[in-house]
């Protein structure tokens, strides 16, 4: 076993079967619960062991330690930590080979480094693949940004790409529905079907998403707001938006 303290955990059966698919070689070791032996964890067992990881039996004492968590499934997995892809031709074929549903948080005009952190944040709490922005409306990865993220910045790739209209059609290109938001919208976001292919595209507080962002979009949406505020911050819309998109997800599972 490797006690490099280069590792780091990654831990529930999602997690630790995308590393399986997509980078095997990068797993040190995988600690499974000895006492359960269910039809999921004999499929993950078999995928682990055919995929060459080395599998340790361990109790849910040490599963819930090395997690730091007691939501581990069962599975705990100590990996040598991945390059993080900064292109959105790569996160898009790495997803494509773990065979994951997308769920992207586009973000338009987002200047403010404590804005960006908190969206990382709560795209890495919700499972999001990547965060993109345009290089010339948005703040980069600087301090502040990591502070606020709350170790995110390293988990979840955040991608600047040169022309944001572009990318997003190359997105819908690759069957990814593109869902902006929009306080004009009739539709709200619990009106439509996310447990699908989605791109969710915020706008800066105040000024919302650019025109031809808005137009580039497949559909809009809005956040119900019932009180006397117009709008939410863009981090907290993120929140609603993401995690509304994994409540449907979710649901869907059974």
């Amino acid at each position: 076993m490797s006690s490099s303290t280069s590792n780091k955990i990654l831990f529930g059966f999602h997690a630790v079967t995308v590393r399986l698919k997509t980078h095997p070689k990068s797993i040190s070791e995988i600690h499974v619960d000895a006492t359960r032996r269910d039809q999921r964890m004999r499929q993950f067992v078999e995928r682990a062991t055919e995929a060459g990881a080395k599998l340790v039996d361990s109790d849910d004492d040490r599963l819930g330690k090395l997690a730091g968590s007691s939501r581990h499934q069962g599975v705990v997995a100590r990996v040598q930590p991945l390059a993080m892809q900064h292109s959105l031709d790569a996160v898009m074929e790495d997803l494509e080979a773990a065979e994951v549903q997308p769920l992207l948080l586009v973000l338009d005009g987002v200047t403010d480094p404590h804005n960006l952190g908190a969206c990382l944040r709560v795209a890495d709490g919700a499972g999001a693949n990547a965060v993109i922005a345009p290089k010339d409306h948005a703040v980069g990865l600087n301090a502040t940004v990591a502070k606020v993220a709350s170790g995110a910045a390293e988990t979840v790739p955040y991608l600047m790409v040169t022309n944001l209209a572009r990318s997003l059609n190359e997105l819908k290109e690759r069957d990814i529905w593109i869902i902006g938001t929009s306080d004009q919208a009739t539709k709200s976001i619990y009106d439509i079907d996310l447990n699908r292919p989605v791109a969710l595209v915020l706008g800066a507080e105040g000024d919302g998403l650019r025109q031809l962002t808005a137009k580039t979009c497949d559909e809009l949406v809005s956040i119900p707001m019932l009180g006397a505020v117009e709008s939410l911050n863009v981090s907290v819309a993120a929140g609603v938006c993401l995690y509304e998109a994994l409540r449907q997800r979710r649901a869907r599972q059974g």
